[in-house]
């Protein structure tokens, strides 16, 4: 019965490569992920935004996370990925992820909260989860797409 109440409290999150690190999205927030395509740009947008794409007929804006966090700019090769994330009924956002790696359960007693005056990447984590031996930063992805 314990293991049952224990399920309940575990979020699921889905785990990507971004560089060399791996990063954990809250799964209620993914709506889809859909492989690279073509990315048309648009004029005097933020040196993180690529562009939009069109997917079935919705057009959604499409952000480099690698660029947002500082990082060297994207690799595309076949791993790479557009997450549609949305944050809110109405808007879907994609992010590239250099890779999707699998989804994993996490409870409470698996996060440790982040000191946010380390965190110089303003509120972009919400905490690092341990799975196995590995590390996984979980991203706040409002913070990442609201800044």
């Amino acid at each position: 019965m314990e293991e049952n109440i224990k399920e309940l409290e575990a979020k699921q999150y889905i785990v990507v490569n971004i560089g060399q690190e791996q990063y954990g999205i809250d799964i209620k927030y993914i709506d889809n992920i859909v492989r690279m395509q073509r990315i048309t740009r648009v004029p005097k947008a933020q040196h993180y935004f690529k562009g939009v794409i069109n997917l079935r007929g919705e057009i959604i804006p499409v952000m480099s996370i690698r660029l947002k966090f500082g990082l060297e700019p994207d690799e595309f090769d076949n791993g790479t990925r557009i997450i549609i994330v949305k944050l809110d009924a109405q808007s879907a956002i994609g992010i590239i992820v250099d890779e999707v790696k699998e989804v994993v359960s996490l409870d409470e007693s698996m996060i440790s909260k982040v000191n946010t005056e380390l965190d110089e990447k303003n509120n972009y984590l919400s905490g690092v989860g341990k799975h196995g031996d590995s590390l996984i930063s979980l991203l706040n992805i409002q913070g990442v797409i609201n800044d």
